[in-house]
Protein backbone atom coordinates (compact mmCIF):
# COMPACT_ATOMS: atom_id res chain seq x y z
CA UNK A 1 0.00 0.00 0.00
CA UNK A 2 1.67 3.13 -0.96
CA UNK A 3 1.24 6.32 1.22
CA UNK A 4 0.60 9.59 -0.11
CA UNK A 5 4.19 11.76 -0.87
CA UNK A 6 4.95 15.17 -0.50
CA UNK A 7 7.55 16.75 -2.93
CA UNK A 8 9.17 20.62 -2.26
CA UNK A 9 11.12 23.00 -4.09
CA UNK A 10 9.16 25.05 -6.78
CA UNK A 11 11.73 23.32 -9.83
CA UNK A 12 10.55 19.96 -7.98
CA UNK A 13 6.67 21.12 -7.90
CA UNK A 14 6.97 22.21 -11.45
CA UNK A 15 8.61 19.30 -13.01
CA UNK A 16 5.61 16.84 -11.34
CA UNK A 17 3.13 19.35 -12.65
CA UNK A 18 5.11 19.18 -16.28
CA UNK A 19 5.09 15.37 -16.17
CA UNK A 20 1.34 15.01 -15.08
CA UNK A 21 1.94 13.49 -11.67
CA UNK A 22 -1.35 13.22 -9.81
CA UNK A 23 -0.95 16.10 -7.17
CA UNK A 24 -3.73 16.34 -4.90
CA UNK A 25 -2.78 20.02 -3.62
CA UNK A 26 0.33 22.14 -4.20
CA UNK A 27 0.98 24.73 -0.67
CA UNK A 28 2.89 28.11 -1.60
CA UNK A 29 4.41 30.40 0.80
CA UNK A 30 2.34 33.50 1.38
CA UNK A 31 3.48 36.50 0.07
CA UNK A 32 5.98 35.16 -1.88
CA UNK A 33 7.48 36.26 -5.52
CA UNK A 34 9.52 35.88 -7.99
CA UNK A 35 9.36 34.85 -11.41
CA UNK A 36 9.73 31.27 -10.97
CA UNK A 37 7.05 31.52 -8.15
CA UNK A 38 5.34 32.83 -10.35
CA UNK A 39 5.61 30.50 -13.32
CA UNK A 40 4.60 27.89 -10.77
CA UNK A 41 1.55 29.57 -10.03
CA UNK A 42 0.19 29.99 -13.65
CA UNK A 43 1.52 26.49 -14.38
CA UNK A 44 -0.98 24.86 -11.39
CA UNK A 45 -4.00 27.18 -12.12
CA UNK A 46 -3.79 26.66 -15.89
CA UNK A 47 -3.56 22.43 -15.00
CA UNK A 48 -6.37 23.22 -12.46
CA UNK A 49 -4.17 21.53 -9.56
CA UNK A 50 -5.67 23.22 -6.04
CA UNK A 51 -3.45 25.79 -4.58
CA UNK A 52 -3.15 26.13 -1.09
CA UNK A 53 -1.81 29.56 0.21
CA UNK A 54 0.21 28.95 3.87
CA UNK A 55 2.60 30.62 6.30
CA UNK A 56 6.26 29.46 6.48
CA UNK A 57 5.61 27.66 9.36
CA UNK A 58 3.42 25.31 7.95
CA UNK A 59 5.73 24.54 5.55
CA UNK A 60 8.48 23.84 7.66
CA UNK A 61 6.50 21.92 9.43
CA UNK A 62 5.77 19.53 6.30
CA UNK A 63 9.78 19.06 5.55
CA UNK A 64 12.96 20.42 7.28
CA UNK A 65 15.24 20.68 4.12
CA UNK A 66 14.93 23.94 1.46
CA UNK A 67 11.17 23.83 -0.03
CA UNK A 68 12.18 27.22 -1.24
CA UNK A 69 8.43 28.28 -0.39
CA UNK A 70 6.27 25.02 -2.18
CA UNK A 71 5.08 21.50 -1.12
CA UNK A 72 3.35 19.29 -3.51
CA UNK A 73 0.79 16.42 -1.87
CA UNK A 74 1.08 14.10 -4.80
CA UNK A 75 -1.68 11.23 -4.64
CA UNK A 76 -1.01 7.16 -3.97
CA UNK A 77 -2.99 6.69 -7.16
CA UNK A 78 -3.15 7.18 -10.84
CA UNK A 79 -5.58 8.96 -12.19
CA UNK A 80 -7.02 8.09 -15.17
CA UNK A 81 -8.26 9.53 -18.72
CA UNK A 82 -11.85 10.33 -18.34
CA UNK A 83 -13.04 9.95 -21.90
CA UNK A 84 -10.58 6.75 -22.32
CA UNK A 85 -12.34 5.36 -18.79
CA UNK A 86 -15.64 5.78 -19.92
CA UNK A 87 -15.24 4.15 -23.47
CA UNK A 88 -13.30 1.36 -21.87
CA UNK A 89 -16.30 0.42 -19.51
CA UNK A 90 -18.91 0.36 -22.56
CA UNK A 91 -17.18 -1.53 -24.64
CA UNK A 92 -17.29 -4.20 -22.04
CA UNK A 93 -20.37 -3.90 -20.09
CA UNK A 94 -24.38 -3.45 -21.10
CA UNK A 95 -25.27 -1.84 -18.15
CA UNK A 96 -21.99 0.22 -16.58
CA UNK A 97 -22.32 2.07 -13.28
CA UNK A 98 -20.52 4.94 -12.68
CA UNK A 99 -20.50 7.10 -9.51
CA UNK A 100 -20.14 11.19 -9.86
CA UNK A 101 -19.28 12.96 -7.01
CA UNK A 102 -20.21 16.80 -6.62
CA UNK A 103 -17.70 18.07 -4.17
CA UNK A 104 -17.78 15.38 -1.50
CA UNK A 105 -14.96 17.41 0.46
CA UNK A 106 -14.50 15.22 3.92
CA UNK A 107 -11.88 12.45 3.01
CA UNK A 108 -13.13 10.16 5.41
CA UNK A 109 -16.51 10.38 3.48
CA UNK A 110 -14.45 9.69 0.81
CA UNK A 111 -12.90 6.50 1.56
CA UNK A 112 -16.02 5.14 2.93
CA UNK A 113 -17.75 5.80 -0.20
CA UNK A 114 -15.03 4.08 -2.70
CA UNK A 115 -15.03 0.68 -0.22
CA UNK A 116 -18.82 0.97 -0.72
CA UNK A 117 -19.11 1.62 -4.55
CA UNK A 118 -15.74 -1.42 -4.60
CA UNK A 119 -18.00 -3.76 -2.89
CA UNK A 120 -21.43 -2.65 -5.15
CA UNK A 121 -19.32 -2.85 -8.73
CA UNK A 122 -19.04 0.30 -9.50
CA UNK A 123 -16.96 0.33 -12.70
CA UNK A 124 -15.94 3.76 -12.35
CA UNK A 125 -15.65 7.08 -10.27
CA UNK A 126 -15.77 10.73 -11.25
CA UNK A 127 -14.69 13.66 -9.34
CA UNK A 128 -13.96 17.31 -10.05
CA UNK A 129 -10.73 18.68 -9.97
CA UNK A 130 -11.64 21.31 -7.67
CA UNK A 131 -13.61 21.44 -4.57
CA UNK A 132 -12.99 17.19 -3.77
CA UNK A 133 -11.27 15.57 -1.22
CA UNK A 134 -7.60 14.21 -1.76
CA UNK A 135 -6.43 10.75 -2.23
CA UNK A 136 -4.51 10.53 1.34
CA UNK A 137 -3.85 8.52 3.82
CA UNK A 138 -6.78 9.09 5.73
CA UNK A 139 -8.76 8.22 2.40
CA UNK A 140 -6.48 4.71 1.92
CA UNK A 141 -7.18 3.80 5.19
CA UNK A 142 -11.12 4.63 5.19
CA UNK A 143 -11.32 2.80 2.10
CA UNK A 144 -10.00 0.10 3.53
CA UNK A 145 -7.79 -0.02 -0.10
CA UNK A 146 -10.74 -0.18 -2.23
CA UNK A 147 -8.87 2.55 -3.83
CA UNK A 148 -6.21 0.61 -5.19
CA UNK A 149 -9.09 -1.74 -6.76
CA UNK A 150 -11.03 0.96 -8.45
CA UNK A 151 -10.51 3.32 -11.51
CA UNK A 152 -11.11 7.38 -10.56
CA UNK A 153 -11.01 9.80 -13.18
CA UNK A 154 -10.69 13.46 -12.39
CA UNK A 155 -12.32 16.05 -14.82
CA UNK A 156 -12.04 20.19 -15.03
CA UNK A 157 -15.51 20.17 -15.09
CA UNK A 158 -18.02 17.74 -14.02
CA UNK A 159 -20.77 19.53 -16.27
CA UNK A 160 -18.87 18.25 -18.97
CA UNK A 161 -18.39 14.45 -18.09
CA UNK A 162 -22.08 14.38 -17.76
CA UNK A 163 -23.07 15.55 -21.15
CA UNK A 164 -20.47 13.10 -22.40
CA UNK A 165 -21.91 9.98 -20.51
CA UNK A 166 -25.67 11.38 -21.49
CA UNK A 167 -24.30 11.23 -25.33
CA UNK A 168 -23.02 7.74 -24.59
CA UNK A 169 -26.46 6.68 -23.56
CA UNK A 170 -25.95 6.85 -20.12
CA UNK A 171 -28.67 7.50 -17.50
CA UNK A 172 -28.05 10.34 -15.22
CA UNK A 173 -29.85 9.62 -11.51
CA UNK A 174 -29.67 12.30 -9.09
CA UNK A 175 -29.60 11.61 -5.30
CA UNK A 176 -31.36 14.83 -3.18
CA UNK A 177 -34.00 14.78 -0.34
CA UNK A 178 -35.58 17.52 -2.85
CA UNK A 179 -36.79 14.45 -5.24
CA UNK A 180 -40.56 13.55 -5.65
CA UNK A 181 -39.64 10.09 -6.50
CA UNK A 182 -38.45 7.58 -4.17
CA UNK A 183 -35.50 5.41 -4.97
CA UNK A 184 -37.15 2.27 -5.06
CA UNK A 185 -39.58 3.12 -7.76
CA UNK A 186 -36.88 4.26 -10.54
CA UNK A 187 -35.57 1.57 -12.91
CA UNK A 188 -32.01 1.11 -12.29
CA UNK A 189 -30.83 -1.72 -14.64
CA UNK A 190 -29.63 -0.26 -17.54
CA UNK A 191 -26.55 2.12 -17.73
CA UNK A 192 -26.31 4.26 -15.00
CA UNK A 193 -24.26 7.10 -13.70
CA UNK A 194 -25.33 7.85 -9.97
CA UNK A 195 -24.50 11.62 -8.89
CA UNK A 196 -23.41 12.34 -4.88
CA UNK A 197 -23.67 15.80 -3.75
CA UNK A 198 -21.74 17.29 -1.39
CA UNK A 199 -21.98 16.86 2.25
CA UNK A 200 -23.48 20.28 3.55
CA UNK A 201 -24.97 21.30 0.18
CA UNK A 202 -25.97 18.06 -1.80
CA UNK A 203 -26.18 18.58 -5.42
CA UNK A 204 -25.57 21.77 -6.62
CA UNK A 205 -28.48 23.25 -8.70
CA UNK A 206 -26.83 23.45 -12.25
CA UNK A 207 -25.77 20.10 -11.98
CA UNK A 208 -29.37 18.83 -10.50
CA UNK A 209 -31.15 20.55 -13.69
CA UNK A 210 -29.13 17.87 -15.82
CA UNK A 211 -30.42 14.72 -14.44
CA UNK A 212 -32.68 12.53 -16.24
CA UNK A 213 -34.35 10.85 -13.29
CA UNK A 214 -33.45 12.71 -9.42
CA UNK A 215 -34.92 10.13 -6.32
CA UNK A 216 -34.70 10.00 -2.77
CA UNK A 217 -34.66 7.58 0.57
CA UNK A 218 -37.51 7.54 2.43
CA UNK A 219 -36.97 9.28 5.85
CA UNK A 220 -39.10 7.92 9.33
CA UNK A 221 -36.80 9.94 11.62
CA UNK A 222 -36.77 14.00 12.49
CA UNK A 223 -33.68 14.45 11.11
CA UNK A 224 -34.06 15.13 7.13
CA UNK A 225 -30.59 13.46 5.75
CA UNK A 226 -28.35 11.06 5.98
CA UNK A 227 -24.71 11.29 5.90
CA UNK A 228 -23.29 11.46 2.00
CA UNK A 229 -21.34 7.80 2.32
CA UNK A 230 -24.21 6.23 4.05
CA UNK A 231 -26.92 7.33 1.58
CA UNK A 232 -24.85 6.28 -1.02
CA UNK A 233 -24.54 2.69 0.19
CA UNK A 234 -28.32 3.04 0.08
CA UNK A 235 -28.55 4.20 -3.78
CA UNK A 236 -25.85 2.02 -4.36
CA UNK A 237 -26.66 -1.62 -3.09
CA UNK A 238 -30.91 -0.62 -4.38
CA UNK A 239 -29.34 -0.90 -7.56
CA UNK A 240 -27.44 -4.10 -7.17
CA UNK A 241 -30.71 -5.53 -5.53
CA UNK A 242 -32.71 -4.13 -9.25
CA UNK A 243 -30.04 -6.25 -10.67
CA UNK A 244 -30.05 -9.30 -9.31
CA UNK A 245 -33.97 -9.75 -9.37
Amino acid sequence: MKANTKIYGIRAVMEALQSNSPINKIYLQKGLQGDLFKELEYVARKMSVSISYVPLEKLNKFTKNNHQGAVADISPIAFRNFEELIEEIIAKNDAPLMLLLDAVSDVRNFGAIIRTAECSGVDAIVIPKSGSAPINNDTVKTSAGAVFNIPIAKVDHLKDALFYLQSSGVTLLGATEKSENLLYDVDLSGPLALVMGAEDKGISPSILKMMDHSAKLPMKGEISSLNVSVACGAFLFEVVRQRLS
